[in-house]
């Protein structure tokens, strides 16, 4: 298929995650497939409105429709939060790298996501588990604005922390009468908690400024740079590496990522 003509889909469904936080729960016309991975992303179109990047929170392994978890942030995501089910939309994609999970066999896994950076970790963390015998630990560590902006609390609070060796760690920026749980931004929380890099992948998504900082707190914390994995995702806007938007030196975010080992970005111009 052309990769800049959108299949045609139907909303099916939306979950209100947070006062401006939606899962579109979505699937497309006429039977048509959609094969990914975790950590890819697709482009939404909201027709005569425009078309927005964003990454895929839903698990492909576990059949059923896509998700896509949005903030809404401008013209085409407001227009989204507006929607209602059955509106048609556009999909186009999946484009650019995934998480390498085969890579990571009998590793410890350590998540940190921040705010909407959550929903391709969301993908990840599921897919994982879909496999837990292959992989260690699992510690989740995610931090938000306030409670009421905490992503999948159905996850966050019931699920994953049901699961086998799994260990979930909250924390917000500003707490309400209400909350009992920690009061951090996230790489400080971080930093609190500890976790041993010694055979231990850690992988990070969030707002650029969270990532920059989780990254610092990595290596203090003596994670090597092939030992720590984040995305860039913010960046992309085609998807197939021809407007030059994700330019990064000699690499295509769309392409060559979102997915990038720390490693990798030392290797890059500081642009991100």
């Amino acid at each position: 298929m052309n990769p800049l003509v959108p299949q045609v889909a139907t909303i099916k469904n939306i979950v209100v995650e947070t006062p401006d936080v939606r899962t579109f729960v979505v699937e497309p016309d006429h039977g048509q497939t959609f094969a990914y991975r975790p950590g890819q992303c697709a482009m939404v179109s909201v027709f005569g409105v425009g078309e927005a990047m964003l990454s895929i929170s839903s698990t492909a392994r576990r059949g059923g429709p896509l998700e896509f978890s949005v903030k809404r942030v401008g013209r085409v995501t407001g227009a989204l939060h507006e929607a209602e089910p059955g509106h048609r939309i556009g999909v186009r994609g999946p484009y650019g790298n995934h998480f390498p999970v085969e890579d990571w066999a009998g590793s410890n896994l350590l998540f940190i996501g921040g705010g909407i950076g959550l929903a391709p970790l969301r993908a990840l963390i599921n897919h994982c588990l879909d496999e837990r015998r292959r992989y260690g630990k699992f510690d989740i560590i995610y931090g938000a604005r306030s409670p009421q902006d905490l992503c999948f609390q159905g996850e966050l609070m019931e699920n994953w922390p049901r699961a086998e060796d799994v260990g979930v760690h909250l924390t917000v920026d500003a707490a309400d009468g209400d909350w009992k749980g920690a009061v951090a931004l996230v790489p400080h929380f971080l930093e609190k908690l500890g976790p041993s890099p010694e055979g231990t992948t850690a992988i990070t998504c969030g707002p650029p400024i969270m990532i920059k900082y989780t990254l610092a707190s990595l290596k203090k914390l003596g994670f090597s740079d092939h030992q720590i994995v984040t995305t860039l995702e913010l960046k992309m806007q085609c998807g197939i590496g021809k407007c030059g938007r994700c330019n990064i030196g000699s690499k295509y975010v769309c392409v060559d990522g979102p997915v990038f080992t720390y490693a990798q970005l030392k290797e890059l111009p500081q642009e991100y």
